[in-house]
């Protein structure tokens, strides 16, 4: 797969996740059901894309030490939101119904470790590492001031919660997609 269709795929599947979500929530209610297995599957994709996503970044940031801790970052933010989407695709194929979804998800939960790495401060680590990431490159001038601020806008919009998923992932798409995977460095690239 091509950098450029990664770039892109990445946050499209995002949005489509975003939309099934929404049509999801139609009855009041999220999964189980086809459009919480596929969205889900949808962004298990997106989280799969954005590891060479990151790979590319810290390529373009110069692979420098800075580039790479922050490129690790993002990484481990991506795995374990793939982590808790793995475990929201199992439950979703398992339960029955809603109520049978709210015990499976209770009983994760209840392990030790697991809210705070697969749901609270793990997944943030994927936030936290594209504005990082984007941010450096802009200040480097390897990308252009513009895609780091949708990026950036992207990251705080993602603070609202995950009815703001569409909107996040059409700024992920403007900041990412179509991207500019140049094979020169930042000090050479140009905005």
């Amino acid at each position: 797969m091509t950098k450029a269709i990664v770039f892109t795929a990445a946050p499209l599947l995002v949005t489509v996740y975003a939309s099934f979500r929404v049509l999801d929530g139609l009855d009041g209610e999220r999964g189980p059901g086809p459009a919480w297995t596929i969205g889900h599957l949808a962004f298990l994709a997106a989280l799969i894309l954005f590891v060479p996503v990151f790979l590319e970044l810290r390529r373009l940031a110069g692979h420098g030490l800075f580039a790479t801790a922050t490129a690790v970052v993002g990484l481990v933010g991506a795995v374990c939101s793939m982590a808790q989407i793995c475990v929201d695709i199992v439950v979703g194929a398992l339960a029955a119904d809603h109520e049978a979804m709210r015990r499976m998800f209770a009983d994760v939960k209840s392990v030790p470790g697991v809210p705070l790495v697969v749901y609270t401060v793990g997944p943030v680590l994927l936030y936290l590492g594209l504005l990082i990431m984007f941010c450096q490159l802009a200040l480097t001038r390897a990308v252009p001031v513009w895609r780091a601020v949708a990026v950036v806008l992207a990251v705080l919009v993602s603070l609202l919660g995950l009815d703001a998923l569409p909107a996040v992932g059409l700024l992920l798409c403007t900041g990412l997609a179509p991207f500019p995977c140049r094979n020169t460095s930042p000090a050479t690239a140009q905005s």
